[in-house]
């Protein structure tokens, strides 16, 4: 323990990325005895996300940057300090403090994850800085009492997600395939869109993919899938409309979809050159839009990061 376990270690701080996460797809099945559904989603995480860094110090605290900072201003229950004391909970006698700086650069409340992904970089960074040396098991339980999204999001690799969200299972990694993020910069409550839902896939639909090389074996993969929220979501923000068709006008996209419960929508490329075009050319249409190139990421891309110094 920092400070006590390893006094020989000099602590740094860590740096960590928390990647925004796509849903690929996501079925919608039976309300379950708790209120939620019944989910089934095959999600990927891009390389770009908020950065957090972690430093050690006497108390826990939190300070928000970046872009969306102020979005966040009013927050009293932010994931992160919850993350923050859900884990030094699990040593109630040992005085665990942290510096957190937030850099907030994905939209707020967007189908991307961004708190859970936040939270979940909380965990990872804390257990590196905090050295608990926790195994995955003990992590991941302590991320599925957070939030449904926050399990898949301390993976950060491809996976399956099942329950509410809160069961994920690993799969093998993906290409580094091109994709573009829109957000059209309007709100989308998750609960109403559950609420508007009328048409539900359902799950078992769908296994998890077992071999996916190139952008076409994901597309004809997603061939019978659908993000089963994308039509309560278009008829409460029709703007979603716009995004989805500005995608699909844009050559060499291969598949156009909303992820999560909205607003942003990614687009799949065949080739790099394709997505950056399509990025530039979106941006200058729509400038009150956020639209970000980006890339499908490798397994290893939230990984506690030591700073120089």
């Amino acid at each position: 323990m920092a400070g006590q376990d390893h006094p020989s270690v000099a602590v740094r701080a860590l740096s960590v990325l928390a990647p925004a996460k796509i849903n690929l797809f996501l079925h919608v099945g039976e309300k379950r005895d708790d209120g939620y559904h019944a989910l089934e989603s095959l999600a990927v995480f891009a390389e770009l996300g908020d950065r957090m860094e972690f430093a050690p110090a006497a108390e826990l605290t939190l300070n928000i940057a970046g872009p969306f900072a102020q979005r966040l201003a009013a927050e009293k229950n932010n994931l992160v300090l919850g993350a923050a004391r859900a884990l030094a909970a699990i040593r109630p006698d040992e005085p665990l403090g942290a510096a957190i700086v937030l850099e907030k650069n994905l939209p707020v409340a967007a189908g991307l994850g961004g708190g859970s992904a936040d939270a979940a970089a909380s965990l990872r960074g804390l257990n590196g800085l905090w050295h608990l040396d926790l195994p995955d098991a003990d992590v991941l339980e302590v991320a599925a009492r957070l939030g449904s999204d926050v399990p898949a999001c301390l993976l950060s690799r491809p996976c399956w997600m099942e329950g509410r969200g809160e069961r994920v299972r690993p799969l093998p990694a993906m290409p580094r395939f091109p994709v573009i993020l829109v957000n059209p910069g309007i709100l989308v409550p998750t609960a109403r869109v559950f609420a508007d839902l009328n048409a539900r896939t359902g799950t078992g639909a769908m296994q998890p993919p077992t071999d996916i090389r190139t952008v076409w074996d994901l597309v004809a993969y997603l061939d019978h899938a659908v993000n089963d929220l994308e039509a309560p979501a278009c008829r409460l923000a029709p703007m979603i409309e716009d995004v989805l068709a500005a995608l699909d006008h844009e050559p060499g996209c291969v598949l156009a979809q909303m992820s999560g419960s909205g607003a942003t929508c990614f687009g799949l490329f065949e080739q790099q050159e394709f997505a950056l075009g399509a990025a530039r050319r979106i941006a200058q249409d729509h400038p009150e839009w956020w639209v970000r190139a980006t890339h499908i990421a490798g397994p290893d891309i939230g990984a506690p990061r030591l700073q120089p110094g």
